[in-house]
C-alpha cells in the first residue's frame, strides 16, 4: 500500500511554450531538443539538492528542500537553455516557463499532489517565454538571498483559493531577451500579463526604461542640460524644454519604481500620475487649479489600494 503524509515542500514546474507550433514544424527534431533541454534541466535541478517527479509530453514537475537552491536551479536553468537557444533560429527555440511555490503538499511514495502543486502550475501558466514566476511565499524567502530583481505582478488567481495568490516575475538580468513583465501589466492575472515576441512596443518600453535605470540620474541629467540649452541657444522667449524635461522626469519616475520592489507599484504609479497633473496645472497656470479633481480621484485610488493591498508575511 502506498505511504501517504503531508509535507512542507519546493514546487518547480516548467512547460515549453509553444510546444504544440514546435512539433508541427519538425516533430523529430523537437523530440530531440526537448530531451536534450530536458536532461540539462534534470543535471541542475539535482545540482542544486532538488529531485525530479515527474515528466510528461513536455512538462517537469521537481521538488525541493531548500527555497534558494530551487529559484538558483531556475536561474540556472533559464541561463543554460538561453544559451543552446542563441544556436537556434528563432522560430525553432524551445522556451521554457518555469513557476516555483512554496507549499505544503500531499506525498505518496514518489509523487506530490495538492494546492502547493497546483499554484506551481499556475505561476509556470503566468510565466513567460524564458521566464520565472514565484509566489510570495517564495518571494519571502529569497528576497534577500539571491542577487536578482522581482517585480510584483499582484494577484493571480488560482483554482479553490480565495483571494487568488501573490505572485513575483524573477528579473534574471536587465539585458534578458525576453521580458518578464511591461510596465501595463502590473496586476493582471494569467497570460494577460504576458510579454511575449508578438508586442515589440511593450518589450522596447520596458528595454527603455531598463536602459534609464542603468544610466540613473547622470544620464538623465546630461540629456536635461542639453536640452536647456538648445532652449537658451535659440531662444524665443518660449521655455520649451520644459515639455520634454517633465518627459524624462516621467521615465525616470518609472525606473524608479521598477528599481524598487519594496513600493506598491499601484500606489506608486498613482502618486507618480498625480506628481505629474500638478506640474502640468502649475506650467499652464490660467488662475484655475483644475488639477484638484483628477488629485482627488488619485487619492481615493490609492486609499482604496492601500487598504486592499496583499499583506506580506515578514522575511527571515
Amino acid at each position: 500500500m502506498a505511504e501517504t503524509r503531508r509535507k512542507l515542500t519546493t514546487i518547480f514546474s516548467a512547460d515549453v511554450q509553444d510546444y504544440t507550433r514546435l512539433m508541427r514544424a519538425d516533430e523529430e527534431g523537437t523530440l530531440a531538443t526537448l530531451k536534450r533541454y530536458r536532461d540539462a534541466m534534470t543535471r541542475l535541478i539535482e545540482a542544486h539538492g532538488g529531485r525530479v517527479i515527474n515528466t510528461w509530453g513536455d512538462g517537469l514537475i521537481a521538488d525541493f528542500p531548500s527555497v534558494v537552491e530551487a529559484l538558483r536551479a531556475a536561474i540556472d536553468v533559464q541561463s543554460e537553455l538561453a544559451g543552446y537557444n542563441a544556436k537556434s533560429a528563432d522560430d525553432a527555440q524551445m522556451l521554457f516557463r518555469i513557476g516555483i511555490n512554496l507549499g505544503d503538499v500531499i506525498a505518496e511514495d514518489d509523487d506530490i499532489y495538492g494546492d502547493g502543486v497546483n499554484v506551481a502550475a499556475r505561476l509556470q501558466a503566468s510565466a513567460p517565454a524564458g521566464g520565472i514566476v514565484i509566489s510570495n511565499t517564495v518571494y519571502d524567502q529569497v528576497r534577500n538571498k539571491v542577487s536578482v530583481g522581482f517585480e510584483f505582478l499582484g494577484q493571480l488567481e488560482v483554482k479553490n483559493i480565495d483571494g487568488g495568490v501573490p505572485s513575483y516575475a524573477v528579473r534574471i538580468g536587465a539585458s534578458d531577451a525576453h521580458p518578464a513583465i511591461a510596465l501595463g501589466a502590473f496586476g493582471r492575472s494569467g497570460g494577460a500579463a504576458r510579454t511575449d515576441a508578438g508586442q515589440p512596443d511593450a518589450a522596447r518600453a520596458d528595454g527603455v526604461i531598463a536602459a534609464i535605470r542603468r544610466g540613473s540620474l547622470p544620464v538623465l541629467a546630461v540629456i536635461a542640460a542639453g536640452l536647456v540649452a538648445l532652449n537658451l541657444l535659440t531662444w524665443n522667449e518660449v521655455f520649451w524644454s520644459v515639455w520634454p524635461l517633465l518627459g524624462l522626469g516621467i521615465l525616470w519616475g518609472l525606473a524608479w519604481l521598477k528599481a524598487n520592489s519594496w513600493v506598491d507599484r499601484r500606489i506608486g504609479t498613482l502618486a507618480l500620475a498625480g506628481l505629474v497633473l500638478l506640474t502640468v496645472n502649475l506650467l499652464t497656470w490660467r488662475g484655475v487649479f483644475w488639477a484638484i479633481w483628477p488629485l482627488l480621484a488619485l487619492a481615493v485610488a490609492a486609499g482604496i489600494r492601500w487598504v486592499t493591498r496583499p499583506r506580506r508575511s515578514a522575511g527571515p
